[in-house]
């Protein structure tokens, strides 16, 4: 058992070594920029099923760090939460196959209410028909599963989720958000107290 363990851990880390990293983060990062923080719009994330909460903890990492987000399903959106979109946001989708049907069907929904909305896709099939519609198009590298039936969202989510945190921590530098402002944002818990104490002793070297 230990033994698979190691494979699955080292299976994982090699696949997050191998992310292709190109131009496309730097167009995603101000893609986003532009829409949040020049624009006043919000960066509005979605993805189904596993997807789907890897894009809830992109959403609300997003917003405790400086750029307003908001997790939006795909399917409650074509009943009714499709009003939470706004002319100045930006769409983050997420879909390892690049063919979830109601992510292809949000896009369709998102460019009737407001035209042109600026699409931003996290796959694994950069040949998909959602990949060819983005704007811009993060490549996970399309990284084997590790489930041994090759089936479960497991490696592809890893892969994700890392995407996601490489744009935040971008974002945070872009933006220079530090610790005065993340207080303002998360008062409570050991993250609250170590902010608003990290706050104080950079007033304090500032003087």
């Amino acid at each position: 058992m230990l033994e698979i363990i190691q494979s699955v851990i080292k299976q994982e880390a090699e696949a997050i070594a191998n992310i292709p990293v190109d131009n496309s983060f730097n167009e995603a990062v101000e893609t986003i920029h532009k829409a949040v923080h020049e624009k006043k719009g919000k960066l509005v994330v979605s993805g189904m099923g596993k997807a789907g909460q890897i894009a809830m903890n992109i959403a609300t990492t997003f917003s405790s760090t400086g750029t307003p987000a908001v997790f939006l399903h795909p399917s409650e959106a074509q009943h009714g939460d499709l009003g939470i979109v706004q002319p100045n946001d930006v769409l983050l989708l997420i879909s390892n196959s690049g063919k979830t049907r109601e992510i292809v069907e949000l896009v369709y929904l998102a460019d009737k209410l407001w035209k042109g909305l600026p699409l931003i896709v996290i796959t694994g099939n950069k040949e998909s028909e959602l990949a060819q519609t983005a704007d811009v198009c993060l490549w996970t590298g399309g990284p084997k599963e590790v489930c041994p039936l090759g089936l479960t969202p497991s490696t592809s989510t890893t892969i994700m989720t890392v995407i996601g945190d490489s744009l935040v921590v971008s974002m945070m530098h872009k933006i220079g958000f530090n610790n005065e402002e993340y207080a303002k944002r998360h008062h409570g818990g050991y993250l609250g107290d170590k902010s608003r104490r990290q706050a104080k002793t950079e007033q304090v070297e500032s003087k």
